[in-house]
């Protein structure tokens, strides 16, 4: 099988029915007007467009043809996962996207979701993660910032949440959030081709020194667009650690235990990032449907320096053992 393990999902049933939930949510408000949506999260400013690609399942499955892609693991979208909204409230929203996106591809064999989890609280956060794989869901997608615009991972509010992923010995998709915080990065539309690198660059190392892979090590965990700059930076990180070894987990024991996606586009840095960490844990990823995003994904991993077994394991044997596909 070939599998796309890096996608995003809003399907537009949940937005159908967010009209009846209402009351649920006051801290969400979905517009809409002539077709287009958005959110709005606790009065702040209107959110990015939910573009039809990330609604519709129909086209999703047309360019997976397309493309000879066979199955995809679809998250949903991190500008809909409200971490800044309260904790209870969040912990019904989260739910209720899961709702929407395991029915949304439950019906359909090409598509597998994973689950949103209120990352603010992270006790109710656990609570989720573990409904969410009792209820199918083979993991969750997560961002970088669990109070929306703030906040780390190694914040230790959210053990609860890592140790409940470690003894499920579930799924984890780290993925970067929009906003970096660096104002630097809002021309030339960097955000997106710096950002969201840096932000898990960030995000990931804080873990990494934390000995959060060592803490909870039956977690699987994929970082998102290869890894940000983690792999190049590996050495620096390293001898961070030497120097300080009492204060400190070792880091690149942590980043071998990860899991990477492939969306680098460029053969040469997928071909590092397989020599590094080993092919077996990279996985094929398209970002679909962005438009940052890999619109042939499969090409950079034929285009890549490697033997037929590894681009194997890149383009489905691993991520259909990793999520039980097939």
């Amino acid at each position: 099988m070939i599998i796309d393990t890096h996608a995003h999902y809003t399907p537009q049933a949940m937005l159908d029915a967010f009209n009846q939930r209402t009351r649920d949510f006051p801290s969400v408000e979905l517009l809409h007007d002539d077709g287009r949506y958005a959110l709005n999260f606790c009065g702040g400013s209107q959110g990015r467009p939910i573009m039809p690609k990330l609604r519709d399942a129909d086209q999703r499955c047309a360019w997976l043809g397309e493309q000879g892609i066979d199955h995809q693991v679809c998250g949903g979208w991190l500008d809909s996962f409200g971490y800044e909204i309260p904790a209870e409230e969040g912990a019904a929203w989260s739910r209720f996207i899961n709702e929407h996106l395991l029915a949304a591809t439950v019906g359909r064999g090409e598509l597998t979701a994973l689950a949103s989890v209120p990352l603010q609280d992270g006790k109710l956060a656990a609570e989720v993660l573990r409904e969410a794989v009792d209820a199918g869901f083979p993991g969750a997608m997560i961002g970088t910032q669990p109070k929306g615009a703030s906040g780390n991972l190694d914040d230790p509010d959210l053990d609860p949440f890592w140790q409940m992923a470690s003894d499920l010995g579930t799924v984890l998709y780290i993925h970067p959030m929009f906003g970096c915080g660096d104002p630097r990065l809002n021309d030339y539309h960097m955000i997106n081709t710096v950002g969201r690198g840096s932000d898990t660059t960030t995000a990931v190392a804080r873990m990494l020194f934390a000995g959060h892979f060592q803490k909870f090590p039956a977690m699987k965990v994929i970082l998102s667009h290869g890894g940000g700059a983690l792999p190049y930076m590996l050495g620096r990180l390293d001898r961070n650690y030497q120097t300080h070894k009492d204060d400190f987990a070792d880091p690149v024991a942590g980043l071998k235990g990860l899991y990477f996606d492939s969306v680098l586009f460029d053969p040469e840095a997928l071909g590092f990032l397989c020599r590094l960490v080993g092919a077996g844990r990279v996985m094929l990823g398209s970002d679909y449907p962005f438009p940052i995003g890999d619109p042939q994904p499969t090409k950079v991993v034929h285009d890549c320096d490697l033997d037929a077994g590894a681009k194997a394991d890149i383009l489905g044997n691993t991520a259909e053992a990793l999520f039980g596909i097939g």
